[in-house]
Parts: C-alpha cells; sequence; structure tokens
C-alpha cells in the first residue's frame, strides 16, 4: 500500500480539528476553541509550504477536495455559533466606548448626575 502524502495527512489531521472545533462552538467552550483554532493556524502554515496538486493521484485529489468540504462545512457551523457571541462581544464593547465617552465628556463620576449604581 502507497505511502499517504503528508499534504492528505495534514487536511485530515485539520478535519479532526475542525470536528473537535464545531463540538467546542456548540458547548460555546471558547477557550477550547482557541485553543483548537491555534492548532489548526499551525497546521494550515504548514499545509502551505507543501500543498502540490501536481504529485497527487486523481485518488488523492478527490479525497483532498471532500476533505477541503467537510472543513469548510465545518467553518459554516462554527460561524452559526460564534457569529451571535460576535455580535453580543461588540455591542458589549460598543458601549463601554460610550460610558468613557460620556465619562469624558461628563467627568470620571457620572454616578452622582444621576443613578447613583453606575
Amino acid at each position: 500500500m502507497a505511502q499517504m502524502p503528508i499534504q492528505i495527512k495534514r487536511y485530515e489531521e485539520i478535519g479532526a480539528l475542525s470536528a473537535q472545533m464545531v463540538d467546542a462552538a456548540r458547548a460555546q467552550d471558547w477557550q477550547r476553541l482557541i485553543a483548537l483554532e491555534k492548532c489548526v493556524a499551525e497546521l494550515r502554515d504548514a499545509l502551505m509550504a507543501d500543498d502540490d496538486n501536481d504529485n497527487l493521484t486523481d485518488a488523492e485529489r478527490r479525497m483532498k477536495a471532500a476533505l477541503i468540504q467537510r472543513i469548510l462545512d465545518d467553518d459554516a457551523e462554527i460561524r452559526r455559533h460564534t457569529e451571535p457571541r460576535m455580535e453580543q462581544l461588540r455591542q458589549f464593547l460598543d458601549s463601554a466606548k460610550t460610558q468613557r465617552r460620556i465619562e469624558r465628556a461628563y467627568g470620571a463620576n457620572t454616578s452622582r448626575f444621576g443613578n447613583p449604581a453606575l
């Protein structure tokens, strides 16, 4: 049996990690998702250095295409779970910026002008 090209092995590794990323995103385990993304980035960088279709057989090219499609499908699923969280964070950061602008405009202690809980 012929040895599997390293780039196919790397795509398989990325595929396995992307499936784990889907699980982490579904569980809203953001720290795990970030750690997995770092692993994927390292593999992706290594893959870009030796991704050469010229040395692949037709069967290997089909396998590579199927792996890439699965990774893209996983990416879409990850985004489906992360985009709402990203929007929440954007809103939080926007409100924090607004609060800082108010504090700069009206003084650092705005709580004395209304709601003492601020």
